[in-house]
């Protein structure tokens, strides 16, 4: 299928910020309430988001469908690659949690992971501000990123933050 493992280029961000607050509650759930069962669809859905996009991820769709089309802003973007990455970190905390607890016992770490994610999430989510795409924006500018990646990404801080008034 040409196109399905493809990522969006330029991501609304609203839609990340929406997706970004599924993640605070799965997360915050599988914490709070012992759920650590809930690290199975959250590992997916990052799996999911990496690969595809939106595509095959429920939460994405969600977002995307639904959530995103019910806010009525002025809706801004990003550029695709360093919110891929973003995904990918998630990815490997949620993966990484996931081993820690069913596979070595060590609940805690996981937790302590869990609650890593959560920070990360709810500052992309409540702010607008992406971690995992600032570290992108330095890996760039560092030369550990071709600049053909992401050439919007090696001014990534001068952009205006999500939310904020463009003229």
């Amino acid at each position: 299928m040409p196109g399905l493992f493809s990522f969006p280029d330029p991501v609304n961000d609203t839609s990340a910020r929406a997706v970004a607050t599924g993640v605070v509650g799965m997360a915050t759930a599988a914490v709070v309430a012992d759920q650590p069962w809930i690290l199975f669809p959250l590992t997916y859905g990052f799996a999911a988001r990496v690969a595809t996009g939106p595509t095959l991820s429920p939460l994405g769709q969600l977002a995307t469908r639904v959530v995103t089309p019910l806010i009525p802003v002025e809706h801004t973007f990003s550029p695709g690659p360093p919110k891929r990455f973003a995904q990918s970190v998630g990815l490997m905390m949620s993966t990484a949690a996931l081993v820690l607890h069913y596979g070595l016992g060590r609940r805690k770490a996981a937790k302590g992971l869990l609650a890593a994610l959560i920070l990360a999430a709810s500052l992309e989510a409540f702010l607008g501000v992406c971690l995992g795409c600032k570290i992108f924006s330095v890996a760039v500018r560092a030369g550990l990123v071709a600049d053909s990646v992401c050439e919007e990404c090696t001014d990534i801080g001068s952009r205006p933050s999500p939310g904020a008034e463009t003229g």
